[in-house]
């Protein structure tokens, strides 16, 4: 089996080189019965990200670098997932605040058919979890807002360690408009609508004192997203199902292909 895995990235220069590398050694030691690539999604970066990156995928066989010249976390990763032919597409935050020991688990259900899309989930019981007291009280705060307006029972639609199977890519991705920090929640939320599994997964996760998200502003574009999205819903866009990969028959695990 093919797997993707998108680290996108913008003026990292002080961590991408020790980040990848981590993540070449863990799948080269712990998931040795899979091909793996692993893209460098740089969307924009003017440090000397993009020297460093050539590098890395000159480096390792399994490592590709990819410039995308316009800004955007949700762009690069729609471009570079389109473009993939993997099985599985995943994708983590290049500061890896999520325990690369749970990546297995997040792939687990979408080897064995069980979901279409994984995601990992700050906001879990089981989840443990490092991060300051504001930054939690908007990541709850956001997670109720959403299962409210929209009655889904994702809890955390935009943390940074998640994977879907390529049919589900290849279907949803087209359809979301956002190219930034919403497009997870607009994945998952049509993911959701038109009967696509999702699975969430409690883990592991350390907030990254060098964080370059945007807190207050990343909350209010989210708000303006769910507000366009509920406009979008109530006009009865994507009700249907409209996939032979919807909710409803057994599908026969990847593994099996």
């Amino acid at each position: 089996m093919r797997i993707n895995i998108t680290v996108p990235v913008l003026n990292e220069e002080d961590k991408l080189e020790a980040s990848i590398s981590r993540v070449v050694r863990f799948v080269e030691e712990h998931l040795t019965t899979h091909q793996f690539e692993i893209v460098i999604a740089d969307n924009g970066s003017s440090d000397h990200t993009p020297v460093i990156g050539r590098e890395l995928s000159r480096r390792y066989h399994s490592v590709k670098y990819l410039r995308i010249g316009e800004r955007g976390r949700g762009r690069a990763l729609s471009q570079v997932w389109l473009a993939s032919d993997a099985d599985i597409m995943s994708y983590m935050d290049v500061d890896l605040s999520s325990d690369l020991e749970d990546f297995p688990r997040l792939i687990q259900p979408l080897v064995y058919g069980r979901a279409d899309i994984a995601i990992g989930s700050r906001l879990l019981p089981e989840s443990t979890v490092t991060r300051c007291f504001r930054r939690e009280i908007i990541s709850r705060a956001y997670s109720t807002i959403l299962r409210v307006t929209f009655r889904t029972i994702i809890r955390d639609a935009q943390c940074g360690f998640k994977a879907a199977t390529g049919a589900a890519v290849r279907h949803l991705v087209p359809q979301v408009e956002d190219c930034s920090w919403f497009w997870d929640t607009e994945l998952l939320l049509l993911a959701e609508r038109q009967g696509f599994r999702v699975e969430e997964l409690p883990i592991r996760w350390v907030e990254s004192m060098d964080s370059r998200v945007a807190i207050v502003q990343t909350a209010r574009d989210n708000l303006h997203g769910l507000y366009r999205l509920r406009k979008t819903f109530r006009r009865g866009q994507f009700s249907s199902v409209t996939t032979s990969l919807s909710a409803g028959g057994p599908r026969p695990p990847l593994a099996g292909r």
